[in-house]
């Protein structure tokens, strides 16, 4: 099958086209031929741009090295220093300054940030000095304490610099750790004391053993149970101590009606 002469010149001057764009997209260059790492440097693992090597910190679009002064070390990643134990950093930022650790305290971790130092256990900071902490009789040291740095023993509770024993009334108990008691079963408290719980008739001590509660059937009126009267139509409702009407009916002036006999 022959082609015809005026295809050919057309199929050759695509070609031609072609080509010359390919040439000429070639020629310019990429964005990232303008982002190539500089020294000291190598291309980002997140891609499209680049990251200054280890010890090197970016300034501008250049990697410079990192001055790391005397009782310092270069930082886990590596573009910043921090200062050996017992050293943090000066007033400038620039260098490393000695702790000054007082007498009964240790270096800490948190170079950067407070002095550098903590007091021992036993001892807690006032100004720039730790003191001991004079715990009294009947309580403990504990670090969780604000101020006093000591906690009274369960049972005992805080009265300025003291602690004093904790006392429950007759039929009475000790709640938790703090100043506080409660009524054995079967009692409840008044003022201070605890009482017996009256019970009525048909009435019953509750869950909680210090109050009682009308059987069912029955509903309180002061300290007495009396007993339901619920009308024609109406059922005693799930508290056991109520009554409602039934579906179809309202309660009016304590009787269950229909609309048609409203």
């Amino acid at each position: 099958m022959r082609i015809a002469p005026r295809r050919r010149l057309a199929a050759s001057a695509c070609l031609f086209f072609g080509a010359s764009l390919l040439a000429a997209y070639a020629g310019v260059p990429s964005q990232a031929d303008e982002r190539a790492p500089p020294r000291n440097a190598h291309a980002s693992p997140y891609g499209g741009d680049w990251e200054c090597s280890r010890g090197f910190r970016q300034v501008e679009e250049a990697c410079v090295p990192i001055r790391v002064p005397a009782n310092a070390y270069l930082d886990s990643f590596g573009n910043d220093w921090d200062c050996n134990r017992g050293y943090m950093k000066d007033e400038q930022g620039l260098g490393c300054k000695a702790v000054k650790v007082p007498a009964n305290a240790h270096t800490d971790d948190e170079e950067d940030f407070g002095t550098g130092w903590e007091c021992d256990r036993g001892y807690r900071q006032v100004g720039g000095r730790c003191i001991r902490v004079m715990v009294p009789a009947n309580a403990y040291y504990s670090e969780f304490s604000f101020g006093r740095s000591w906690e009274c023993d369960p049972g005992y509770r805080q009265e300025g610099e003291r602690c004093l024993a904790m006392r429950a009334p007759a039929h009475g108990f000790l709640v938790g750790e703090r100043d506080e008691w409660g009524c054995d079963r079967g009692f409840m408290k008044s003022a201070a004391s605890c009482v017996p719980v009256v019970i009525p008739a048909n009435g019953y001590l509750d869950s909680d053993g210090n109050k009682w509660r009308c059987e069912r059937g029955f509903s309180q009126e002061g300290a007495s149970c009396v007993r339901l009267v619920v009308p024609a139509g109406g059922y005693i409702d799930y508290t056991g101590n109520g009554w409602t009407c039934a579906e179809g009916s309202h309660e009016h002036d304590g009787e269950c009606s229909t609309d048609d006999q409203r």
